[in-house]
């Protein structure tokens, strides 16, 4: 109803701007007017002559000036409106005080709407974009860095969805340009040997093996970097050295990362699958047939008796890196950290087995 009110008393102020200079009437433009002035002066003269404020000869010569002033204005003023125009001004302010409300309820009654909830500006630009597809987003992209080459950060956004879209030679120009514009880092250089592999039809070629070990050489912990340097050890045939990368992987790797399962499927596929090296063939015949508790029982009594052989005989360097390899499958790093601390000092005397003890150490990402 407040609203109604209000839209009422609007009408009404648009009703009178239109009234108010038709009901102006023509004597009261010309009250100002200046014959009407000169006449009030020859009023004053006459009024001062019989006071005796002013002669006779000067009240003549000054009514005389007057009235030729008179007639100049009376000549120059435009001719009074006729008396049909006030038909047409009462004609107008009938109209507008009729047709005016009139004009307004017919447009806005099928049109507005009083009740009508906002529509705020972030949810009609949300609306507007809501059936584009994931194409169309791309070709929006697509045409603003053709306009804006040297723009980094787009060809960053453009990359992984062109891969994921199965567009892979187009994905690595883009990744190779958003190395250009964004600058070297471990993740990029990664992503474009990942890219190069996929159009490769999952083959980790010799140049995308580069990408891999240039990101290894910025980050020597890159996750995918190693992963992809372990399958193509596979892809070589170098399965021993595959298991190698992937166990150091998983022995850095944080228990909640989203492709721990990934490395550890791959690592089982290459006969490296979380047992401790060198068990026997009766010992794993036999782990088969017990449950998950009993059989990392069995592991960890195996590990802690080879820890005690190790003690009492050192010079034994294969014995030290399995132990160093086993408390790392078994994510134990701080184990594995101590154990090679010992390793090295039990073989210090010895240069050749320091030597292949540092080497195999440094497969298992523990050099130093």
């Amino acid at each position: 109803m407040t609203l109604w009110f209000v839209f009422a008393l609007m009408t009404v102020a648009a009703i009178l701007a239109v009234l108010l200079p038709l009901g102006r009437s023509g004597r009261a433009q010309n009250q100002g007017s200046e014959v009407a002035v000169y006449k009030d002066q020859l009023t004053e003269i006459e009024r001062d002559l019989a006071a005796g404020l002013i002669a006779a000869p000067e009240a003549e010569a000054a009514r005389v000036e007057i009235s030729r002033r008179l007639l100049a204005a009376a000549d120059s003023e435009p001719a009074a409106a006729p008396k049909s125009s006030l038909k047409w001004r009462r004609a107008a302010a009938v109209l507008a005080l009729v047709g005016l409300p009139l004009v307004t309820i017919g447009v806005y009654m099928p049109l507005g709407s009083p009740r009508l909830e906002d529509f705020p500006l972030a949810q009609r630009a949300r609306g507007s974009g809501s059936g584009m597809t994931l194409e169309n987003l791309v070709v929006q992209v697509e045409q603003h860095l053709e306009k804006n080459p040297t723009d980094g950060r787009g060809w960053n956004v453009l990359a992984p969805v062109l891969q994921r879209l199965g567009r892979f030679d187009e994905a690595v120009r883009a990744y190779r340009n958003s190395l250009t514009y964004n600058g070297e880092s471990a993740e990029r250089r990664s992503d474009l040997g990942e890219a190069v592999s996929a159009a490769a039809g999952g083959v980790v070629t010799a140049e995308a093996k580069i990408e891999f070990e240039r990101a290894r050489a910025i980050n020597a912990d890159d996750p995918k970097a190693n992963y992809f340097l372990g399958l193509a050890a596979e892809q070589d045939g170098h399965k021993d050295e595959a298991a190698n990368i992937w166990r150091a992987l998983l022995a850095k790797a944080p228990a909640d990362a989203p492709w721990r399962p990934l490395v550890q499927s791959s690592l089982a596929r290459v006969g490296g699958g979380g047992t401790v090296p060198a068990l026997s063939d009766e010992t794993i015949a036999a782990s088969k047939d017990m449950n998950e508790g009993d059989r990392n029982a069995m592991v960890r009594g195996m590990v802690e008796r080879l820890a005690t052989r190790l003690k009492q005989n050192g010079d034994d360097v294969e014995g030290w890196l399995r132990l160093v390899r086993a408390y790392l499958v078994m994510g134990d790093r701080d184990k594995a950290v101590g154990a090679s601390a010992d390793a090295r000092q039990a073989v210090a005397s010895d240069a050749a087995r320091l030597r292949q003890l540092n080497e195999g150490l440094k497969t298992l990402g523990l050099d130093g």
